[in-house]
């Protein structure tokens, strides 16, 4: 399959809500850099069809996530503006097919950043303020079954998130020491710090403005930069309850949908 009808096999599966089979497992070679130029080829349909670019996401800032599919930088994916779910609201369930919730820092940017030389003091100049944020992630691809190709083609696995309504700037607080409690319905689940994410959240966001200039692209003012998990994803089912609190951050919460 070519370059568009993965990436048009990928948006009917996102609109189904039926996953298919691994990218990485169809007996030809798919490589990254297809991965991306598949993930671009979405990007202009999804625009195509109205839907408004309003940030990016960072995944695989961890070592443990990196490990676990051999590679050795993170990836990242666009927001879109039907992504966006209000805090305290509910998911409904025929919009995701396998979602995991992850918690994370979310920045927003006042001023536009260009790579290929973006440094994280650049990042922390150009962020209006951070709040606390959680990451549903889905993935198109059969039982997680995905390889780093898989989940950059399928936007890497972006699907819903939701912003806190506290906000700081970033000179009140210490993004390295931020702690993280993520709970599932009242139960600790996870803990992280903002280490976590490549040991600073701001050298997420700068590695991503470095990476698009070999796209030609940067990141914009008034976008919302999804800087990367603080712990593992959890698994979310139907009914399911989850509240992420950082600190000095405040808490950000959602509720899946339960079964009819």
């Amino acid at each position: 399959m070519g370059i568009k009808a993965i990436a048009q096999e990928l948006l009917e599966a996102e609109k189904t809500q039926q996953s298919v089979a691994p990218l990485s497992e169809r007996g030809t070679s798919f490589s990254v850099k297809d991965a991306y130029q598949v993930q671009l080829e979405m990007v202009k349909s999804k625009v195509k069809e109205g839907h408004k670019i309003v940030g990016k996401k960072i995944g695989l800032t961890s070592k443990p996530m990196q490990q676990l599919l051999g590679v050795d930088e993170p990836d990242y994916g666009h927001l879109f503006s039907n992504m966006v779910a209000e805090n305290e609201s509910v998911i409904p369930l025929d919009r995701v097919i396998q979602p995991k919730v992850e918690a994370e820092i979310a920045f927003v940017l006042k001023e536009t950043l260009s790579g290929p030389n973006v440094t994280k003091e650049d990042v922390l100049k150009a962020t209006d303020y951070v709040v606390p944020s959680i990451e549903i992630v889905d993935s198109r691809v059969r039982d997680w079954k995905i390889t780093l190709a898989d989940t950059i083609a399928d936007n890497a696995s972006s699907c819903f998130y939701v912003l806190g309504t506290t906000s700081k700037q970033v000179k009140e607080i210490d993004l390295v020491q931020l702690g993280m409690v993520l709970y599932k319905n009242g139960e600790i689940v996870e803990t992280g710090v903002g280490a976590m994410a490549m040991g600073n959240p701001a050298e997420c966001v700068a590695w991503l403005a470095n990476k698009l200039h070999a796209f030609g692209a940067s990141l914009n003012a008034g976008e919302v930069i999804l800087s990367g998990a603080l712990s593992a994803a959890v698994v979310a089912e139907p009914g399911d309850h989850f509240t992420a609190k950082l600190a000095h951050l405040g808490e950000v919460n959602i509720r899946f949908a339960k079964n009819d």
